[in-house]
């Protein structure tokens, strides 16, 4: 189930959720407790989802090889058959259809009303996305097409969909700066992966990374970090001054920015990434991973700190 990923995968719909109840005072974690729950496992079992099918069109197409720089998982250390792969995936997609529509049910109160069909449609559109990254006649994944979706799904649908399931509203399109920063760092995720798999990868696959080769691949590495950033740093501006402008109460001390001191952590996931190749990479996966995690949960609270409704927190 690759545990290692899941946080990143949590990063950006608990930002979503932490600015959802920073935006609106009326919403608490109790007043959402079950529409938060199953947001959380429904994006937990589409991850796991992913990368199960990930695993398994791997392994179908002869990607992953015992020589490979990654972790062996299941099917390549014989741990498991590609039958019990797939009966793995067909409980993770029932459960990805069963959280969700749970967690649609506790938002929008109905399963009936156009948001409500409308999350649906998406729901099945990522449960759909997360299984053809490898698997399905012409997997994206194979055709430079994965730091799209990635940036797409762990990105903006995260944390705007995030946003919006928690609060009801879909007007506050500011959200998709943070949300395309949780999407620069899950990208720098993948491509991470790409640069330390290039080997390996380059006889079936074609990633973005085989086709930049090393050196502008940590170049393309590093923009993502450095717009990450500066998306991230957008939002709180912007955020401030709108604040200001309309006459709410705010401050921008310590607490409104204690999500920097998240910085060092990716000055030396960079430094690793430029230092290091091939299995030695592997650390800066889980580098990268929690760091954006951490930095998600930091934003989040320096985002409560931006309004006097949250100075108890």
């Amino acid at each position: 189930m690759r545990l290692r990923t899941l946080p990143l995968s949590l990063s950006g719909v608990v930002l979503g959720t932490l600015l959802a109840i920073g935006t609106f005072p009326q919403i608490t974690l109790t007043s959402r407790l079950w529409t938060i729950v199953f947001l959380l496992l429904t994006t937990l079992s589409l991850q796991i989802l992913s990368n199960l099918s990930n695993e398994l069109g791997d392994v179908l197409r002869g990607t992953d090889t015992p020589d490979r720089q990654g972790p062996q998982y299941g099917l390549n250390s014989g741990a498991m058959t590609v039958k019990d792969m797939k009966i793995l995936i067909g409980v993770f997609i029932a459960l990805c259809l069963i959280f969700g529509t749970l967690m649609i049910r506790f938002s929008f109160g109905t399963l009936l009303s156009l948001n409500a069909v409308l999350m649906f449609l998406l729901g099945c559109f990522a449960v759909k996305a997360a299984m053809n990254y490898t698997l399905g006649p012409n997997p994206y994944g194979y055709r430079a097409m994965g730091d799209v979706y990635v940036f797409l799904f762990f990105g903006l649908v995260a944390v705007y969909g995030a946003y919006f399931i928690v609060s009801g509203d879909a007007t506050n399109f500011a959200v998709l700066l943070p949300g395309a920063a949780i999407g620069c760092f899950s990208v720098g995720v993948l491509n991470v992966n790409n640069i330390r798999d290039m080997q390996t990868d380059a006889e079936n696959r074609l990633t973005v990374a085989i086709k930049m080769g090393p050196r502008k691949a940590r170049l393309y590495q590093t923009a993502l970090i450095v717009a990450g950033w500066v998306l991230l740093a957008a939002f709180f501006v912007w955020d401030y001054g709108y604040l200001t402008r309309h006459g709410v109460e705010t401050a921008l001390g310590w607490k409104q920015l204690l999500w920097v001191v998240t910085l060092p952590l990716y000055i030396l996931h960079l430094r690793g990434v430029w230092k290091r190749d091939g299995r030695a990479l592997d650390p800066m996966l889980p580098l990268l991973v929690m760091s954006t995690f951490l930095l998600a949960c930091l934003a989040g609270w320096s985002y409560l700190q931006m309004t006097p409704y949250f100075t108890f927190l």
